[in-house]
């Protein structure tokens, strides 16, 4: 079984692109930061950050709603690619493809949080 269940804070706003071809489809990437349980002695919070990747409606829903430091949850299936640069040397990465996607606060509380941060005064600008 393959399944990734994840809550966390976007580190940016949602990438979109479309893929070429008769067919056009919308992709949406973007970055989760999920924090991680502190030990007893761990007093410095931490997180992962974890690379997302939703197609179609799913795409499209990401562009339109999600902004950076939104509290969202996701649900997914895990993947690992490689792909080979100019000079020939082999990278890889894991991403979540993404099968459904949820606001994981109130739209109240991701305003307050983007004003704490600074967020929201920059974009009002």
């Amino acid at each position: 079984m393959n399944k990734v269940i994840l809550m966390g804070r976007l580190t940016r706003d949602p990438e979109v692109r479309y893929s070429s071809g008769e067919n056009q489809t919308t992709i949406a990437r973007y970055s989760l930061a999920v924090d991680r349980r502190r030990g007893k002695n761990d007093d410095q919070p931490s997180a992962d950050f974890i690379n997302c990747v939703a197609f179609g409606r799913s795409a499209e829903f990401a562009e339109k709603y999600f902004r950076k430091g939104q509290l969202v949850g996701v649900i997914g299936r895990l993947q690992v690619r490689s792909w080979e640069d100019k000079e020939g040397k082999k990278h890889w990465t894991t991403e979540v493809i993404i099968e459904e996607q949820h606001f994981a606060e109130s739209k109240a509380a991701a305003e307050q949080g983007r004003k704490d941060t600074g967020e929201g005064k920059a974009a009002k600008e």
